[in-house]
């Protein structure tokens, strides 16, 4: 068992710890001869799956890239982006936040929803998005690890997600949202754990920072126990080397001084454990390693811009 099975984190899981989607929208199209949708409704995190027919992603100022049939696109950064017949084409749909959907002009109008058109015509494209509409939650750092475009083609990794379930997800019945919810997070997961480990891929510097003999080491102590008092001096003597040298090195790979990021991730922690039910702000601070509730609070207010009391109940109305 290699060091990173066995302490029970590796990159992925650190870049996608929480990273939890909260009203995740889906929507199918199934659209006839020349169109163009445009995607203006500042999601962090979306995908886009060309079902049948070819098509192109155009992420704003970014070249266009191709999509085949059954391929996954991964976009990040809330930056507009088009998915369109061909590079040319002039959106005709532009799809705004909340998923409205008007024309051009502004119009409203139904023709991208997530209902149950029919499928035939041969020149007919069927698209599938998924757009996450996470709150402040968001770790900022983990998105901005995250490339702005992902193409994962379809021969090298599956879509977890079957059009059929795609299909009961739509459908109204109780905890229809948790399902979509937890359905987006795991196409996410999988396109990026694919991108990220196939052959030949660019690995970011975030990504080293995992294998490096110190910087490794480093984070897989604080993984392993995020609540322990951790500083850098205590973080060094683990690792063998100097505060100054952790100090920097750390620094250089992750972009970010140890005590900030360990911060972050026990915040990113904290707002996992808030959403559970009956959990007080107390348990919560020390389960992170805050020495009461008052200094998670002030700490999370700073990171996320809302106290966790705010975050909670803003988590429980997207729930609702």
């Amino acid at each position: 068992m290699d060091a990173l099975t066995s302490s029970g984190t590796d990159p992925l899981t650190g870049l996608l710890n929480g990273v939890r989607t909260t009203g995740a929208v889906f929507n199918r199209a199934v659209l006839d001869d020349t169109w163009a949708v445009r995607f203006e409704n500042g999601s962090p995190l979306g995908l886009a799956v060309p079902l049948t027919g070819p098509s192109w992603v155009i992420p704003q100022d970014r070249e266009p890239v191709r999509l085949e049939p059954g391929d996954v696109a991964v976009l990040s950064g809330s930056i507009p982006y088009t998915v369109a017949c061909a590079p040319a084409a002039a959106p005709d749909v532009i799809i705004r936040p909340g998923g409205l959907c008007v024309t051009p002009d502004g119009t409203e109008q139904n023709a991208y929803d997530s209902g149950r058109p029919s499928l035939s015509g041969a020149d007919r494209s069927v698209l599938l998005n998924g757009f996450y509409t996470v709150p402040t939650g968001t770790p900022g750092r983990q998105l901005a690890a995250l490339p702005s475009l992902a193409v994962v083609p379809a021969g090298q990794g599956a879509c977890p997600i079957s059009l059929a379930a795609f299909e009961d997800a739509c459908r109204p019945a109780s905890g229809q949202q948790v399902l979509r919810d937890r359905m987006l997070d795991l196409m996410l997961i999988t396109a990026l754990r694919t991108w990220f480990t196939r052959p030949g891929a660019p690995v970011p510097a975030w990504y080293r920072a995992h294998s490096d003999p110190i910087v490794g080491h480093a984070l897989r102590l604080l993984a392993t126990d995020l609540s322990h008092p951790w500083t850098v001096a205590s973080l060094a003597a683990k690792t063998g080397v100097s505060r100054a040298a952790l100090a920097r090195r750390f620094t250089t790979l992750i972009g970010h001084p140890p005590m900030t990021y360990l911060r972050e991730q026990r915040i990113a922690r904290a707002a996992d454990l808030l959403r559970e039910p009956g959990t007080t702000i107390g348990a919560v601070a020390a389960q992170v390693g805050f020495s009461s509730a008052f200094a998670l609070s002030a700490a999370f207010k700073r990171v996320r811009g809302s106290s966790p009391t705010e975050y909670r109940s803003a988590e429980a109305r997207i729930g609702d």
